[in-house]
């Protein structure tokens, strides 16, 4: 057999799924193998996890928000594959940017991580709106006596009596102070992002349901997230009638990735200001 394993037996030697599964194994085995450095292997497990590609099925329609730029999808697929995407240069901030350009991703002057983040949070808001669950973005009156306010909160109770709020997280999976942790398990980043979110507003836990929304630069979603999306396509279902309104829903994020991918990228050139 190609893959160098035994072949299925059974009822699944009539399954291609059997068969194909076991070159794929043998494939990202052999590629996580030859990882150069840890960015390789965070590249390569994040590119496993579930929903990371879910813009490579998103249909390009400009009314529905799924339509993005040649440049966009040139950065994209450069991230996900580790191409060179640049020459070697100086982002505006004075760091150094490698030939794959990935430093604009964690930039704290890139204008993309704004763009990134309110268009993720307009999609979650608007999608709970769709589903029939009035909802405020940046909420006044809630419970923090810094004046920080999370992302959004719904105006009927979500669960138990209790309304949801939400914040919206974006960390990077390439960034220095992540690659350690997510070339080693896909979405460490995520999760720790969402647990910094839940300690920041534990406050709000008292009187609501907290959900962090948090996923990498990469599309790795902490487990939280990812149900939390789940449910909302659920809700939007038992509304439309349409059984993939789930799918559509994690297609709009992950092009509001791409697209803040993108900005944060060209972000990084020295005639743009980042």
């Amino acid at each position: 057999m190609q893959s160098g394993t035994s072949a299925p037996e059974g009822v699944e030697a009539h399954n291609q799924k059997a068969w194909d599964s076991k070159c794929i194994k043998v494939i990202k085995d052999n590629l996580m193998l030859n990882a150069v450095d840890n960015k390789d292997k965070a590249r390569l497990l994040a590119t496993q996890a579930p929903h990371s590609g879910d813009w490579l099925f998103a249909t390009p329609i400009t009314a529905i928000g799924l339509r993005m730029s040649n440049e966009t999808i040139r950065v994209a697929v450069g991230i996900r594959l580790g191409t060179r995407l640049c020459e070697p240069h100086t982002c505006p901030c004075g760091t150094f940017v490698d030939a794959r350009g990935l430093h604009g991703l964690s930039c704290r002057r890139s204008a993309g991580r704004h763009t990134r983040h309110s268009q993720l949070n307009d999609i979650i808001w608007r999608s709970l709106c769709r589903a029939k669950i009035p909802a405020s973005k940046e909420p006044l009156g809630l419970t923090r006596s810094d004046g920080k306010r999370p992302d959004g909160v719904t105006l009927i109770p979500w669960s138990h009596g209790k309304c949801l709020t939400w914040d919206v997280t974006v960390p990077d999976t390439m960034a220095t102070s992540h690659v350690q942790a997510t070339s080693t398990a896909a979405g460490a980043a995520a999760d720790r992002a969402a647990a910094n979110k839940k300690t920041k507003y534990a406050a709000l836990q008292s009187t609501h349901i907290f959900v962090p929304v948090s996923v990498e630069t990469m599309g790795s979603w902490n487990c939280e997230s990812l149900n939390f999306v789940n449910n909302i396509g659920r809700k939007l279902t038992a509304v439309t009638g349409d059984p993939l309104e789930t799918s559509y829903l994690f297609q709009r994020l992950s092009v509001a990735i791409q697209r803040g991918n993108e900005v944060s990228f060209i972000g990084t050139l020295s005639d743009i200001d980042c």
